[in-house]
């Protein structure tokens, strides 16, 4: 973008014949016009303009460039009112179900983004921690990080969703720490009721499952963890919501020789939905908000 500035910025001087105009039209003061023009002549190793005290004028490099970059800049100009116009004429009411934990957290913001450059979409954001059959149930999207998937619907990977057993630091010094997942069968556990009482944990030999017999079984991750801070047991939290508990040192991981298995946040769409231009539009949001990195591994905007 700051090419393109550069670019724009030559186009006004040569439009309005100075470098102090140029600034009067950009709205800039003229010495970060001489800024962008320089740092566009240092780009092209040639010299645009030649100056004077009487007059500016355009080098033969100047006058070869000056169509060309006029071009660059319409099309470019014309892409943005494209998209925008392209943007104004989809219209449609999308049913989307969502996980509460994560969408009060982070995919709220992404659906508000959205609905605020998509302007024509009407959303029904429905908030579940259970998996769906986005056909069965009338939804045009259904997110979610549990593994199931349905007959005549796309499973869309949207970003990954690493886990971690934790306990509190006042729990472990009264019943001890488990070093081993057959160990949680003598301890308190808490378990989130999406996800069920079979835990599955990675070791050295293969995949390891333990059915608990949990104290607490709730349906939201936040309200699973203040569970844990009370020292009231055992759970598997994603790490994005219990890392600022575990870099205090109130919570603890355990079990490390035996990790949890990552979990895949997508978007479930029904076959039949998929061509749909604000389905597409949505599908394409998402991705752009979760993906190379997942929103929990974004710095703080």
């Amino acid at each position: 973008m700051d090419t393109l500035d550069n670019i724009k910025t030559f186009l006004s001087v040569v439009r309005t014949g100075s470098f102090s105009a140029a600034g009067r039209e950009l709205d800039i003061v003229p010495s970060v016009v001489t800024k962008r023009v320089n740092q566009l002549e240092h780009q092209l190793k040639a010299t645009l303009f030649i100056r004077s005290t009487r007059k500016l004028e355009l080098t033969d490099t100047g006058e070869r460039y000056y169509p060309r970059f006029l071009s660059i800049v319409n099309e470019v100009d014309e892409a943005f009112r494209d998209v925008a116009s392209t943007r104004s004429r989809i219209e449609d009411h999308l049913r989307i179900k969502c996980p509460t934990t994560l969408t009060v957290m982070y995919f709220g913001k992404i659906f508000t983004a959205f609905q605020k450059s998509f302007p024509g979409v009407k959303l029904d954001l429905v908030l579940m921690d259970r998996s769906v059959n986005p056909v069965e149930e009338g939804f045009d999207i259904a997110i979610g990080a549990l593994p199931s998937s349905y007959t005549n619907v796309a499973d869309l990977p949207l970003c990954r969703m690493p886990r971690v057993a934790v306990a509190s630091r006042g729990y472990l010094d009264k019943y001890g720490e488990p070093t081993h997942p057959r160990d949680l069968l003598s301890h308190h556990c808490l378990s989130f009721l999406a996800t069920g009482n079979s835990w599955f944990f990675e070791g050295s030999s293969g995949s390891i499952n333990i059915n608990v017999h949990p104290d607490l079984t709730v349906n939201d991750s936040l309200v699973l963890l203040d569970a844990v801070k009370e020292d009231l047991g055992v759970a598997i939290l994603p790490r994005h919501i219990v890392n600022p508990y575990l870099e205090a040192g109130s919570v603890q991981a355990i079990m490390k020789d035996f990790p949890v298995s990552d979990l895949w946040v997508k978007a479930l769409v029904p076959e039949n939905r998929q061509n749909n231009p604000a389905v597409k539009a949505a599908i394409k949001w998402l991705q752009a908000a979760t993906q190379p990195l997942a929103p929990w591994e974004r710095p703080e905007p």
